[in-house]
């Protein structure tokens, strides 16, 4: 019996030994951790001490109302000029700017993308891809877009003698993700009449949701967490959909290629189309790009592809909705060009002056891609004299930048003679498809796109807008409406 006590005792000593050491080991983690949060955020603070902005919270940072991220920054950028600190919370935040002087100083030199590959690897791969964007390439694709365009209009065809308002980011979604996968990836098929493509959809919404839930979310910032939480485990399964979708596309362009009258006329091709340039490229050393940098690669350009030139067609289409004496004169331009468009090319493409104006004021009032962040690779300055060192995250906010009334105007007003012929302006006041050496590699493919989508939309249908539910922009990854964009459609004779 004493044996056995004494047993127990040992045991509970142990267990209490143990408990003692995993405390203090606790304890010095959370002092660890308190003097990095205290060090990154005097950094921070020294780093924006130039830098004026509203009070914040020491732990929390600033308070944004859900959904208000634009309006804050607008009313932000009207008191601070050039940019202003914005604090996620106590140790974490990033310098926003929506200055044309300093964007061209950020745009002009070398930054990490936070979203994309890192630096050399980004420049080999935009070498090796630039030719998919050679005129010639782009050229055929204006049919290949066309009879895209086409579907979605007869679709809207049908829906509208139903007499109710049609939300038009899903059906425009899926048209852009049809171009870009018969134009950039050989894809042979109608993805607009294809459930599985319509699930694809779905899940890059998701994603985008749930990324900017995870940026608000001070606890979800480290990785274990997030990964245990419910969003964490939305985010994962949201991502392998998409990864299937990625590489069905990749695996059934390569089961093409095994047919030797296939790869025949790829190999006569002068400029090969974006995905056979990846699966026929050779990296510097010499070795294919691996399976990991080509998934990367479709991904970002399928997901850039669609849902960005998605979210410009949208906006354009109820900026003219909301604007029916531009949209009329738009419509009359296509008319005496294209007639009743049963053939656009190419060469219309520079033919349609005052709709590309309407096209190019409403990328100002509604950009694409509202922000952009960058992290600096080394100090900077800017005209003012103001500097930033090294290693500051640098958000780029587009959408502030468009509607700074310093720069433009009137800025909430549609007006397209701002981008009349004999029109000046700064060479960084307006960025849809942002600027310098990571400027979109596609925006002469994304323009065309909207051209031929507006012209053959206008001719066959006029835009209403539904004055019961006027969209509620919100910043994603592109911009887009929380309660989508509804717009009335009358069938022209």
């Amino acid at each position: 019996m004493g044996v056995s006590a004494l047993s127990l005792t040992r045991l509970l000593g142990g267990i209490s030994g143990f408990l003692q050491l995993a405390s203090l080991l606790g304890l010095l983690l959370l002092f660890f951790k308190a003097v990095q949060f205290y060090l990154h955020r005097q950094w921070l603070l020294k780093a924006f001490q130039q830098f004026p902005s509203p009070p914040s919270h020491w732990l929390f940072g600033h308070k944004f109302q859900k959904d208000q991220e634009l309006q804050q920054t607008l009313s932000w950028a009207e008191k601070f000029p050039s940019a202003f600190p914005r604090w996620f919370w106590g140790s974490r935040a990033r310098i926003v700017i929506y200055d044309p002087d300093y964007m061209k100083v950020i745009l002009g030199r070398s930054g990490y993308g936070l979203l994309l590959l890192n630096e050399q690897t980004w420049f080999q791969h935009r070498r090796m891809l630039t030719p998919a964007f050679h005129y010639e390439i782009l050229k055929p694709y204006v049919g290949i877009v066309a009879d895209s365009v086409r579907v979605m209009l007869d679709k809207w065809g049908k829906h509208i003698d139903q007499d109710s308002p049609l939300e038009i980011f899903q059906h425009i979604s899926l048209m852009t993700l049809d171009s870009i996968m018969k134009c950039a990836f050989s894809y042979q098929g109608s993805v607009q009449l294809d459930r599985n493509s319509q699930s694809y959809i779905k899940v890059i919404g998701d994603m985008n949701n749930l990324f900017f839930d995870r940026m608000r979310n001070a606890f979800h910032q480290n990785d274990i967490i997030y990964s245990l939480s419910s969003d964490g485990r939305s985010f994962r399964r949201a991502c392998k959909l998409a990864h299937e979708h990625t590489d069905k596309v990749i695996r059934q362009r390569k089961a093409q290629l095994q047919d030797e009258e296939e790869l025949e006329k790829v190999r006569r091709k002068r400029h090969l189309d974006f995905l056979d340039i990846l699966l026929f490229a050779k990296m510097e050393n010499g070795s294919s790009l691996s399976d990991e940098d080509l998934r990367a690669e479709v991904d970002t350009f399928m997901f850039e592809g669609h849902d960005t030139t998605a979210s410009g067609i949208s906006w354009i289409f109820y900026a003219l909705a909301t604007h029916p004496e531009h949209q009329q004169k738009c419509r009359e331009e296509v008319q005496s060009l294209l007639g009743d468009g049963s053939s656009i090319t190419w060469d219309h493409m520079d033919q349609m002056p005052y709709t590309t104006m309407c096209i190019k004021e409403a990328l100002r009032l509604y950009p694409p891609v509202p922000v952009v962040v960058r992290e600096l690779k080394t100090p900077v300055t800017f005209p003012d004299g103001r500097s930033l060192p090294k290693g500051v995250p640098v958000v780029l906010s587009f959408y502030g930048l468009h509607h700074n009334s310093k720069v433009w105007p009137n800025p909430e007003v549609y007006d397209p003679f701002r981008f009349a012929p004999d029109s000046t302006r700064h060479s960084h006041s307006f960025l849809p498809f942002s600027g310098g050496a990571r400027n979109c590699i596609g925006k002469l493919f994304a323009m065309n796109e909207m051209k031929v989508a507006v012209a053959l939309t206008l001719l066959r249908f006029e835009l209403l807008p539904d004055p019961t539910r006027i969209p509620f922009l919100i910043p994603q990854l592109v911009l887009k409406s929380k309660n989508g964009i509804h717009l009335r459609l009358r069938k022209l004779h």
